[in-house]
Order: structure tokens, then C-alpha cells, then sequence
């Protein structure tokens, strides 16, 4: 390797070690790391432009966009409400409906908001029946990455792999729903058998069932007490179910998703005359910079040889067995996923991939699904390995309940063995049929 390619590698690992260890801002870091690559000559401004994928950004526009937008109208607000009603305060629905609605919310919206609206109500809920809120909001947490594992929106590497490669929403959804509803059901019945205590019904309790009642009434009170706009809230769901309509037709109509996000969102800004300016703080600009400065940092390192070469000497020596390159795929990036971001993981990815299968083509884009199960569903490995672990940790402190990264492993680490190990098997299931 060159110089150049050198250069290109110590920025990149400059630029990881600095995110690892949250030393600065990580969009910060991305482009401090794109500066010193223009700086030392690797590249130019020009190329560094051409490496970034707009349509993954749009995408991402266009999606924080509405969300922000229903968040405004109370949708989520009335979610929870209503799910906190139908628990009846027994700890079992609570686990299960919880985590069922934050999976199936996930699968087609951001889950870091999410959780953030969901978890506050599960401690809430829990800390006044004298539960351990813990356990329920980790089962959350895990809940929300598996759901946004579902889909090609549901979670940031999806959403790169399907803008580089060119899958559709139809396709994500057709190959990933079985894993993940799989995955859904073994967590749920995971964190079922290893707190059974945790678990008890309350039926014979009265002091716990009125006070339950009067949290449910607590928690409607707090939501409805501002009040909902309508029309706002139904102009808003129309306009979100035809994106997901615009999704689904995309191999009738021709359009991208980004394009579809981004078009649906600027009419639905226009619709609801809301101040875009105030939608425009509820966008995160820095996770989008964060996105372009990888882009470019990878994108370097592909132009310059790096990925061939990590691909030669790592992955292209597993062989040409279908199998063997699919379990690997999926083991490496679960694993790696545990412990380092996911997204510049994946964008490091894509390049690999995408010889090891001009080497030996494996059908049915099943190395793809490999990448996105194990990028997405290896972050539940660990605290630090998915933005709504992190955040759910976050809100568990702010309501007085601190929990530490090795507590946390303790808990998600199992169930995120056992969603991977589910993965491999729907996976050569994939593999024998097509073969």
C-alpha cells in the first residue's frame, strides 16, 4: 500500500478511537477527519463530494422531518396511553405490549425517539408497582433494535445498505420479517424466564392495583393535558402512510425512498403550517454530518486500496462456500457491532461485501441480509453498541435508577447471542431453498 493509503487508514482509526471514547462529538470527529485527509493531499474537495451518498442522507431528512412533525401532533403521546391502559398494570402485559408496540413503531420510525417516549412511561409505570424498572427497559431497548431491524427505514444500516446496493423496502421487509418477529418472541421469552419473580401477576394485590389506577390516570393526565389538534394528528398519519405506501410500490412507481421521504415531508410541513424553523432544531444535523464525513472517510479508503485489501486478506480467505460466508458476515458484524458504531462499520462494509461477491456470488442478496441482521441486532450486545441502548441507560439515571455497562451486558447479551443464532438458521434456511 501507498502513503496515501496509509494516511488514509491512521485518520480512520484516529477518527473511530475518538468516537469510541466519545472524546469530542462524533460528527465533529468525521469531519476533522475528512479535513486532515483534504489537508494532506489524499484527496480533493471534489472527490470528497463524490463519495458522499445523498440518497441516504435524504432519506434520513425525510424521515426526521415527519417524525418530528408527529411528535408535535401527540401520536405518540396517544400510543402510550393507551398501551399503559390495556397492561391493567400486570407486569407480563407490561413487558409484552411494550416491547411488541416499540418493536412494530421502530420497524418504520426512528428508534431513538422511540424509546425516548416509551421508556419514561415503562419506569413510571414500574417503580410505582415496586419493580425493578431495569430489566422492562432493556427488554426495551432490545425491543426497539430488533424492530428496526425489520425494515429498510428502521434503522441507519439498513437504510445505507439499501441506498448503496439498490434493495427495496420490499425486499427488507420479505427476508427480514421472519428473523426478527423470531428474534422479537426468544428475547421476550428470554427476559420472561430469567425474571420470573419480576413477572407476577398482581391480581390479588388491591394496594397495588389502586395504585397502578391511579398511574395510568397520572400518566393520561400528563399527555392529554395539552391539547391535541386533530386535523393536525390526521393529516399528519395520512401523509406517514403514504410514505410507507410509496415504499412498498417502489418497484411500480421508480421512486427512491429518499426522494419519497423528502418529498412527503416538505408537503407535510406544508400542509400542517407548521414553523419550519422550529422543525428544523427537531432534526438531528449532526448525526447527517456525521453520515457525510464517513462516507468520505471510507470513501478514501476504497479509492485507495485499503477495502481490497482488508477484503483479500480477511474475508475472501473464508472460501467460496455460501455458508461459511454468510455466517461470517453475520458473526463479524454482530459481534463488531457490540462494541463499535454500527454505521461506520457498515459503510465499511458495503465495499467487502460487494467483492466477496464479484469472487463468489452467493443468491437471493443473502450476504446483504447477513450484514444488516448482524450490523443491527449486534448492538444489543452491549450498552454502548446502539444509540437506544445508550439513551435508554441515559433515562433509567435521570429517574434515579443507574445502571452499569456490566449489568446492562449481563442482560442483553443472551438474547443478542440468541437473535444472531436465530439469524444463522433462518439464514442457511434462505441458502438451502434458493441453492
Amino acid at each position: 500500500m501507498g502513503s496515501d493509503a496509509l494516511l488514509s487508514i491512521i485518520v480512520f482509526v484516529a477518527v473511530y478511537v475518538f468516537i469510541a471514547f466519545e472524546w469530542i462529538n462524533k460528527a465533529i470527529a468525521a469531519l476533522l477527519g475528512v479535513m486532515a485527509l483534504l489537508i494532506l493531499g489524499v484527496m480533493d474537495e471534489h472527490a470528497a463530494a463524490s463519495f458522499i451518498d445523498f440518497e441516504t442522507i435524504m432519506l434520513l431528512i425525510g424521515m426526521m422531518g415527519i417524525v418530528a412533525v408527529l411528535k408535535k401532533t401527540g401520536f405518540f403521546a396517544l400510543i402510550t396511553v393507551r398501551i399503559a391502559k390495556l397492561t391493567g398494570g400486570q407486569p407480563l402485559r407490561i413487558l409484552i405490549l411494550f416491547c411488541a408496540v416499540t418493536a412494530v413503531i421502530s420497524a418504520f420510525l426512528d428508534n431513538v425517539t422511540t424509546v425516548l417516549i416509551m421508556v419514561p412511561i415503562i419506569i413510571e409505570l414500574t417503580r410505582g408497582m415496586g419493580l425493578d424498572p431495569r430489566i422492562y427497559v432493556v427488554a426495551l431497548a432490545m425491543a426497539s433494535n430488533l424492530g428496526g431491524t425489520a425494515t429498510l427505514v428502521g434503522d441507519p444500516p439498513n437504510i445505507i445498505i439499501g441506498s448503496k446496493v439498490g434493495l427495496t423496502f420490499n425486499q427488507f421487509a420479505g427476508y427480514l420479517f421472519i428473523p426478527v418477529v423470531l428474534s422479537t418472541v426468544a428475547v421476550i421469552g428470554y427476559f420472561l424466564a430469567s425474571n420470573r419473580d419480576s413477572f407476577k401477576s398482581i391480581d390479588g394485590d388491591l394496594t397495588k392495583l389502586f395504585s397502578v389506577q391511579l398511574l395510568v390516570e397520572k400518566i393520561e393526565y400528563d399527555f392529554f393535558n395539552v391539547k391535541i389538534d386533530r386535523m393536525f394528528l390526521i393529516k399528519s398519519i395520512i401523509c406517514l402512510g403514504v410514505t410507507l405506501l410509496l415504499f412498498v410500490t417502489q418497484t411500480v412507481t421508480g421512486l427512491s425512498p429518499g426522494v419519497v421521504a423528502l418529498t412527503v415531508a416538505m408537503i407535510l410541513f406544508i400542509i400542517t403550517r407548521m414553523e419550519i424553523e422550529h422543525i428544523l432544531l427537531e432534526i438531528e444535523w449532526s448525526t447527517l454530518l456525521f453520515f457525510a464525513g464517513l462516507f468520505i472517510l471510507v470513501g478514501a479508503m476504497e479509492q485507495k486500496g485499503v477495502i481490497e485489501w482488508l477484503a483479500r486478506n480477511i474475508f475472501l480467505q473464508a472460501g467460496n462456500n455460501p455458508y461459511v460466508m454468510t455466517l461470517m458476515v453475520l458473526w463479524v458484524s454482530g459481534i463488531a457491532s457490540g462494541f463499535i458504531d454500527n454505521i461506520p462499520f457498515t459503510i465499511t462494509m458495503i465495499p467487502i461485501v460487494q467483492m466477496m461477491l464479484v469472487q463468489h456470488p452467493v443468491p437471493h442478496n443473502i450476504l446483504w441480509w447477513a450484514l444488516a441482521l448482524g450490523a443491527c441486532l449486534g448492538g444489543n450486545l452491549t450498552m454502548i453498541g446502539a444509540s437506544a441502548n445508550i439513551i435508554s441507560a441515559g433515562l433509567l439515571k435521570k429517574h434515579g435508577h443507574e445502571i452499569s455497562f456490566g449489568e446492562y451486558t449481563r442482560r442483553s447479551a443472551p438474547g443478542a447471542v440468541l437473535s444472531l443464532f436465530i439469524s444463522s438458521i433462518v439464514l442457511m434456511a434462505y441458502l438451502w431453498v434458493v441453492r
